[in-house]
């Protein structure tokens, strides 16, 4: 029997289990705003390749992200999720869901080195954008995600991102950021 070669792109030094402590969240409140310094596990799997409608052949790196605030270690994320590489249109898929009735469907072109020591890339959606983001109407009512960006580089070692969702919430837009550093452990 022939072994499958899968082809993880620049996505393959993710794999593996990440840790980081410098994170911060910067997240609107009524009155204003709430900076929260947490720390975070971010888990990263193999998940091998998946054809689409015959023509398109993805890389799926499955992931688990749970992130705790630093003042009382209380869980105030939880992401499940996926991170996709279309070798054939040089393209990464991010697609995950909150538990907050979000979902989030974002990408990029990837037009570097997929073997290089660093990799970097944005992925990015938008609320009717061609990558979207779908919410139940409570979100859209009341806590509306607009746009979605996902700055991420990495060596094999060390993971540093910045997110940030641009919300229609308390009357007022505001960007929702979060950004950390983690090690692969």
């Amino acid at each position: 029997m022939e072994e499958e070669i899968i082809d993880y792109g620049p996505l393959k030094h993710l794999i593996g289990t990440w840790k980081g402590d410098k994170g911060m969240d910067i997240a609107p409140e009524p009155d204003g705003v709430e900076e929260s310094p947490y720390y975070e596990t971010i888990i990263f799997e193999e998940g091998g390749n998946l054809k689409n409608a015959e023509r398109q052949e993805l890389s799926i790196v499955p992931y688990h992200q749970v992130v705790k605030r630093k003042s009382d270690n209380g869980v105030f994320h939880d992401e499940r999720g996926y991170l996709l590489w279309d070798a054939g249109n040089k393209t990464i898929i991010q697609s995950y869901t909150i538990p907050r009735g979000v979902a989030v469907v974002a990408g990029c072109e990837f037009d570097s080195n997929p073997n290089a020591d660093v990799i970097e890339f944005e992925v990015k959606a938008t609320e009717n954008g061609e990558w979207n983001i779908a919410q139940s109407p409570f979100m859209k009512q009341n806590a509306k995600t607009l746009s979605y960006s996902h700055q991420m580089k990495f060596t094999s070692k060390e993971l540093t991102y910045s997110q940030t969702m641009m919300l229609d919430i308390y009357g007022r837009e505001f960007e929702h950021t979060d950004k950390n550093t983690l090690v692969k452990v």
